[in-house]
């Protein structure tokens, strides 16, 4: 087994004048996850289709399982990648039947039936393989669109955002189902998609782009807890972002001083990313902000606090706080684990 499936160096695409992949570069190792992630129009899609054929380099280069298959002079078609894809729609076959969509992609032999039937036993639609798409449910069909992509083997699995047909009750459930079969077959898998907790929940690592640009590639818990540009730290989540000024051995900020190292020069200013739950809210009479809006979420609340500064931060706080608008609160920092220190764009 090849260390890397896949090693993009470097990709560049563009559509007449707009650049829409810029200077890509990414490895995944054998057997893993990656989640492409990022708003519309960031260029995921346009990588993956750069990596599955359906698009042409303009320069750089991809490689799978070994072999280079795009280096702006190369152009493998998709069907010598050894490229398996999923598209949003699925695109099943309506008048084929389930075991017909499967070994779609197989040669016409006796090992043919053999492995259809072994996909659809492991995509637990045994028994199933002669409906027809439309008497299957939504999530049926996710898994015979992934049992087809993967019958033939491939070094690679591709999906474009797998989970928008589905409605909301049946996704959190489908992706639980796309992330157990993926790990029983081994597949190592691309998956783009604009939902940060979707790429949170099923990537080994997860990939956030913007404007064409790789803005960061790390762990699910990398890329939420230690964010290395702006955008990411927005991004992954609702982030504040406080001055701060680099005093003795820490930062202080509106919101008290903050015990933190930085490489940075005494007196230099920064941001500090704070998510609702760096920040921990008393109810107290003196303290140093109020309750100027809140969120029921089900299990919590999520405030929104105005400092003397003028400068609001939000908090996560349990359900069994229920606390009016116009409450004095005591604002501080949680202290449990670093935050994300900003100068500029970049984090420090």
């Amino acid at each position: 087994m090849w260390e890397k499936t896949v090693r993009c160096h470097q990709l560049n695409k563009a559509f007449g004048e707009t650049a829409v992949v810029q200077d890509v570069s990414f490895s995944l190792p054998a057997g893993q996850i990656l989640a492409l992630l990022g708003p519309s129009g960031c260029g995921k899609t346009t990588t993956l289709r750069l990596v599955a054929g359906f698009e042409e380099l303009d320069s750089g280069q991809i490689e799978i399982a070994g072999q280079v298959v795009a280096n702006g002079r190369l152009h493998l078609p998709p069907e010598k990648r050894r490229v398996g894809m999923v598209f949003q729609d699925y695109a099943i076959f309506p008048h084929l039947s389930v075991a017909a969509n499967v070994g779609f992609g197989l040669k016409k032999n006796a090992d043919a039936k053999r492995r259809t039937d072994e996909m659809l036993i492991m995509v637990g639609l045994d028994g199933l393989g002669d409906q027809m798409p439309h008497e299957l449910s939504g999530g049926q069909q996710q898994r015979v669109a992934l049992a087809r992509a993967l019958a033939p083997d491939p070094a690679i699995l591709l999906l474009d955002e797998p989970f928008s047909n589905l409605d909301t009750s049946l996704r959190a459930q489908v992706r639980q189902e796309v992330k157990d079969l993926l790990r029983q077959s081994g597949a190592t898998s691309v998956f783009v998609t604009h939902d940060q907790e979707e790429a949170l929940f099923l990537g080994d690592l997860v990939a956030v782009m913007h404007d064409g640009r790789l803005q960061q590639i790390d762990t699910p818990e990398a890329v939420f807890h230690q964010p290395q540009t702006r955008f990411v730290a927005e991004f992954m989540g609702q982030t504040d972002f406080l001055p701060g000024q680099v005093a003795g051995d820490g930062l202080a900020t509106p919101l008290g001083f903050l015990p933190q190292s930085t490489p940075l020069a005494e007196g230099t200013a920064v941001e500090v990313a704070l998510r609702p739950d760096d920040v921990r809210l008393d109810e107290d009479e003196n303290g140093n902000g109020r309750v100027v809006s809140r969120q029921f979420i089900g299990i919590a609340h999520i405030y929104e606090v105005a400092l003397p500064t003028g400068h609001r931060v939000h908090s996560w706080q349990p359900h069994r706080y229920n606390w009016p608008l116009g409450t004095a609160v005591r604002a501080s920092f949680r202290f449990d684990h670093p935050l994300t220190v900003f100068r500029g764009e970049t984090a420090v």
